[in-house]
């Protein structure tokens, strides 16, 4: 079911969207060559704790899952993009790393992520962060009262294919509210002017995420971590945002 939120609602959401965004933030600053994954994962864990804040993570287990999570933030290291799960493996010179987390302040939900390049910058995986990150903020831009979902799904597939990138339909955006995913799904790409009309209240998450070479994926014996099917890296990117009257809303902005 697809639920509308009211703007004191959405006023109500804000804290969990900036909380979400100090997390991520301080999750960035501290992956480092020598950093182990379970560090990252202990911050994230301290920081819920600290806030009062509740994990959306931990106990999560959908149909794919083999598991519930066990952890408070998704790790996904070079060719893992998605879900990955923390475990014991020490960051690396080059490693090209996302972090995706979600958690709940005061019944409130908030979801993001980020992608950034461990120690030595490296041209090609930062090309493919930097156009995983413009299609997020397409995207966004086309999060707009009238607008349809085809309008957002199409906004991000344009700028992935004017690159060369394929993309990957199984996993996308999605409805945020007291729960972290509901109604309704948004594709990575997909036809402008289809689907669902935008209405002000609908809080959704939209997350591109791409690969360097392929747009088909594996899944680890975890049963949560996916990667690229031929090994080539992928980024991926997040953010909650609210359409409004006028202007994107973007719940859990960094800066």
């Amino acid at each position: 079911m697809i639920e509308l939120r009211t703007p004191t609602q959405i006023e109500q959401m804000r804290p969990a969207g900036r909380f979400v965004a100090s997390v991520i933030k301080a999750l960035s600053e501290k992956a480092a060559v020598g950093v182990n994954l379970l560090e990252l994962d202990a911050l994230a864990h301290k920081m819920i704790r600290d806030a009062g804040a509740e994990s959306c993570y931990i106990d999560y287990h959908p149909s794919f899952g083999a598991s519930p999570f066990g952890k408070v933030l998704c790790t996904s290291v070079n060719d893992a993009v998605l879900h990955g799960l923390p475990f014991d493996y020490v960051l690396k010179d080059g490693d090209l790393l996302s972090v995706d987390f979600a958690a709940s302040v005061d019944g409130w939900v908030a979801d993001s992520a980020l992608s950034v390049i461990v120690g030595t910058p490296n041209e090609k995986d930062q090309w493919l962060i930097d156009v995983t990150q413009r299609a997020l903020d397409a995207g966004i831009d086309a999060a707009r009262a009238g607008n349809k979902i085809g309008d957002i799904s199409f906004a991000i597939g344009s700028v992935a294919h004017a690159e060369g990138l394929k993309v990957n339909l199984q996993f996308g955006g999605h409805g945020v509210g007291r729960t972290m995913h509901g109604e309704p799904h948004i594709s990575n790409d997909g036809r402008a002017g289809r689907g669902l009309k935008l209405r002000p209240g609908l809080v959704i998450a939209i997350e591109p995420w791409f690969l360097h070479t392929t747009d088909e994926i594996t899944f680890d014996p975890d049963g949560w971590t996916i990667r690229s099917a031929d090994g080539s890296r992928g980024a991926h990117v997040e953010h909650t945002v609210a359409i409004t009257d006028g202007d994107p809303l973007v719940l859990t902005a960094r800066d």
